[in-house]
């Protein structure tokens, strides 16, 4: 039987494993993690420590089986012929490439690990999103600290999936990258050996075999591509706002362009986008080529400004003040069908509104009030180190916010409501209800574009819906971020 052993049971290294284990039944699975509570979490009959549809069925089948999940690192990764390491890789946020480059510490450390415990060859798998040429550094750091002759052939595995559809996205890849050393036997070897892996439920077509530097390249390219996507329509959204105009779904329509990531919201978030993004701009730069780093930053840029802009628009339609005023947030994780919080635009709203001296009540049906109270807590870039070097303490703006057991509770006795996440439920909301309970004026800010303004402007709401034609109320109250 093959042995896999996986560094890192996060978002990536839990599901992924998950489902090799489910389709590879002859393959014995371990992901390993230093975090004990974590490991405790995957292998709770109650709760698994990440929120993904279909993922609690998957990891039930196989746990125990052949799925094992433990904190003995140096054991499992010893004993394992591929190993995957799916660690974080967070922004630097000292020294050299401070604000934009990745920081390998705990990549490096997996490696000094790997190579102090082998005692045979192995393939090394990068699964985590990394700088282009990483796999050239950690061949360095294992072939100067091998032991009696072990090889290790190093692979660029990236993950592409979308937290929310993670375990279909699985299931059914668009496709398969893996990027090794094709100039050498050993290297076609690994690729092959990884590839077999795959094979057991992936059509060869979808697996794509290239070169290391492609394949961690690929992953920060298609990252940048579809921010940039929603940076755009974000763009233009504020010029629909502005001129009354509509042109997302005519624009849609085109099939060159298409349907998807078109719609306006109050930005992007998640543990990739922005990290990436601020990783492709260091390696320009890097690499002399200013006018593509200014480019690709100008992308993070507008998805700060679309936050700030969502700010000034709920400020200023309330007469210019929320002090002293509850506002209710449905929503805190960056998107719907997770609870994920990492980079979601719902921290700088919240920030921001607390800024202005407003009470906020958040309701989110997967984030914890512990999550939110430590997101709040947080400075930039915090939030992708391990859990004890994060913040403890309550922050100004965490002793402002409230969070609360359902979206009625949220709003009552509220002034407003902003909606912050897609979730399905705030589609089936009974909102003459919310609106009885609510301040008058009552105002609801749609980041996400979920309700049909005309409905609630019938029940009495003055509406905001991102991107839309601004409510009359609104037109005379311009904001300016």
């Amino acid at each position: 039987m093959v042995k896999i052993c996986c560094i890192g049971a996060g978002y990536v290294g839990g599901p992924t494993m998950a489902v090799i284990a489910l389709k590879c039944p002859d393959i014995e699975v371990v992901v390993v993690d230093i975090s004990a509570p974590r490991i405790d979490g995957w292998n709770s009959s109650d709760r698994l420590p990440i929120y993904e549809p279909g993922l609690d069925d998957v990891v039930r089948r196989c746990r125990g089986r052949n799925l094992l999940f433990s904190t003995d690192v140096e054991r499992h990764v010893a004993e394992a012929g591929i190993v995957f390491v799916s660690v974080n890789t967070p922004t630097k946020t000292r020294g050299l490439g401070a604000g934009k480059a990745a920081d390998l510490t705990y990549w490096e450390s997996a490696a000094r690990i790997i190579a102090d415990v082998s005692r045979s060859d192995k393939i090394v798998v990068e699964k985590s999103t990394v700088p282009v040429k990483t796999a050239e550094a950690i061949e360095k750091i294992l072939a100067h600290n091998s032991k009696d002759g072990i090889r290790y052939q190093i692979l660029s595995n990236p993950e592409f999936l979308a937290e929310g559809t993670a375990v279909d996205d699985l299931f059914k890849p668009d496709r398969v990258l893996i990027g090794g050393r094709s100039e050498t036997p050993e290297g076609r070897a690994a690729v092959a050996a990884l590839k077999s892996v795959y094979a057991r439920w992936v059509p060869e077509d979808r697996i794509i075999t290239t070169n290391l530097w492609s394949a961690e390249l690929s992953k920060l390219a298609a990252n940048a591509f579809l921010a940039q996507r929603i940076s755009s329509v974000n763009a233009i959204s504020a010029l629909c706002e502005a001129t009354g105009a509509d042109v997302a779904n005519s624009i849609g329509k085109d099939s060159r362009i298409g349907p998807r990531f078109l719609s306006a919201s109050v930005g992007f978030g998640g543990s990739c986008f922005q990290k990436d993004i601020l990783n492709l701009v260091y390696i320009c730069e890097c690499y002399g080529l200013p006018e593509v780093a200014s480019y690709w930053r100008q992308v993070i840029r507008i998805n700060d400004y679309q936050k700030s802009r969502f700010v000034n628009r709920v400020v200023s339609s309330m007469f210019n003040t929320v002090a002293g005023k509850k506002v209710a947030v449905l929503g805190f994780a960056f998107k719907k069908d997770t609870g994920d919080t990492r980079e979601t635009p719902a921290i700088d709203v919240c920030k921001g509104l607390v800024g202005d001296k407003a009470v906020v009540s958040i309701y989110d049906p997967q984030v914890t009030e512990e999550q939110v109270q430590r997101d709040l807590a947080m400075n930039k870039f915090d939030w992708d180190h391990p859990r004890h070097l994060q913040p403890m303490s309550p922050s100004v703006v965490a002793r402002h916010v409230s969070v609360s057991w359902d979206a009625y509770e949220a709003a009552k006795g509220a002034h407003a409501v902003c909606i912050l996440t897609e979730w399905d439920e705030f589609r089936r909301l009974d909102y003459q209800r919310m609106y009885d309970a609510m301040h008058k004026p009552a105002f609801l800010f749609d980041g996400r574009n979920v309700v049909d303004p005309d409905r609630l402007r019938e029940i009495g709401f003055v509406v905001y819906s991102i991107g839309k034609p601004l409510d009359g109320w609104l037109k005379d109250m311009p904001a300016v971020a």
